[in-house]
């Protein structure tokens, strides 16, 4: 059974949690990752590397120099306070050192854990390609605060359950004040009701992340892969020396 399926929206992800373990010495995937320094590559004119965009087979969102020698592809939940550790410890740092650079590319994966992750997972969605990762950032960025609206007002969020499927999403992210949320952040929400009325766009999201969990061994989040080889590690401060080993230096 698909967690489009078995979901319950009043199941939520704990308050974000700000420890992480840490990791020893190098694994044997580290020193596969091994290579010559990188030269940067300048981004095209008038932009950052940052702000260039494409959506790739995976239905991820990949954001820099699409043809970066180094690629890390990270699976998160938008309800995971260990992703939302990582962006605000380390994505700006990735992004302005790393990314804008052209020696690396980052792209986003959803693995959804339970129905507010899943209404997340389309409102990031819902707006051009180029929205996708920040609005992800926004929303790790502001966790406490996403959660801490589902959370205060759970029997709304059991009653949109018992709705038809094309008017559950949207009562769900309206009990949980994600609309708002969102508006503040440039997504109307009539486009926001749209978006997840949309039932078909919602139940593929949930089964990519089925699917691909399964295909790439993806047991929690965030997970993270650079050049196609999973890394132990989720904490930047363990990622940045993999990538500067790889070659971003």
């Amino acid at each position: 059974m698909t967690i489009f399926r078995r979901v319950t929206l009043a199941t939520l992800a704990a308050p974000l949690a700000l420890g992480l373990a840490a990791c020893g010495s190098e694994t044997e995937t580290d020193a596969a990752l091994n290579g010559e320094p990188v030269a940067a590559v300048p981004a095209p004119e008038g932009q950052e590397w940052s702000e260039v965009t494409q959506v790739t087979d995976y239905d991820g969102y990949q954001i820099g120099n699409p043809d970066a020698p180094i690629k890390i592809v990270e699976y998160g939940s938008l309800t995971c306070g260990a992703c939302a550790y990582f962006t605000q410890t380390g994505f700006e740092p990735m992004r302005s050192e790393y990314i804008n650079s052209g020696r690396v590319s980052f792209e986003l994966r959803n693995q959804v854990h339970n129905g507010i992750d899943l209404v997340l997972a389309r409102l990031v969605r819902c707006s051009g390609p180029e929205a996708m990762v920040p609005l992800s950032e926004q929303v790790w960025l502001n966790l406490n605060e996403v959660l801490g609206g589902a959370q205060a007002n759970g029997e709304a969020l059991e009653r949109a359950m018992t709705l038809p499927e094309n008017e559950r999403f949207v009562a769900a992210a309206e009990a949980a004040g994600l609309l708002d949320f969102f508006a503040a952040r440039g997504l109307s929400r009539d486009q926001a009701r749209t978006c997840l009325a949309d039932v078909e766009s919602v139940k593929a999201i949930s089964d990519r992340s089925d699917q691909q969990s399964k295909e790439f061994d993806v047991t929690g989040t965030p997970t993270f892969f650079i050049n196609g080889k999973k890394i132990d590690d989720n904490a930047w401060a363990k990622i940045e020396p993999i990538l500067q080993k790889a070659g971003a230096r």
